[in-house]
């Protein structure tokens, strides 16, 4: 069991998970380039709408991979070189879409 403290985006707070220390800091690593990666990007306002906006980036990350993995099960020819990243302009489109509809909501 491993243990972790979060500190990000104006909020601090430990966990324990089942999972060990050392791969719990590489995911908060992670999450943490997403949300720096985000800020840098866009004119997100606030740290919950950072977080929104990571959280689906990485959605979209996981979802992109599920196909690519459903589609190499199915036979299907997958292109490898867009793997684990995805085009800044494509990013910037998705960002402020995103903070669009956040707007319209708030």
């Amino acid at each position: 069991m491993g243990t972790l403290k979060i500190d990000i985006l104006g909020t601090s707070f430990t966990i324990q998970a089942s999972e060990d220390t050392e791969y719990l800091e590489k995911l908060l690593a992670y999450y943490k380039k997403i949300t720096s990666d985000v800020n840098n990007i866009s004119s997100v306002k606030t740290p919950l709408q950072n977080s929104i906006l990571a959280g689906i980036m990485l959605v979209d990350e996981l979802y992109q991979e599920k196909k690519k993995v459903t589609a190499l099960q199915e036979g299907k020819e997958v292109s490898i070189s867009s793997t684990n990243s995805i085009d800044e302009i494509e990013i910037n489109q998705r960002t402020s879409d995103m903070i669009s509809k956040i707007d319209e909501v708030l």
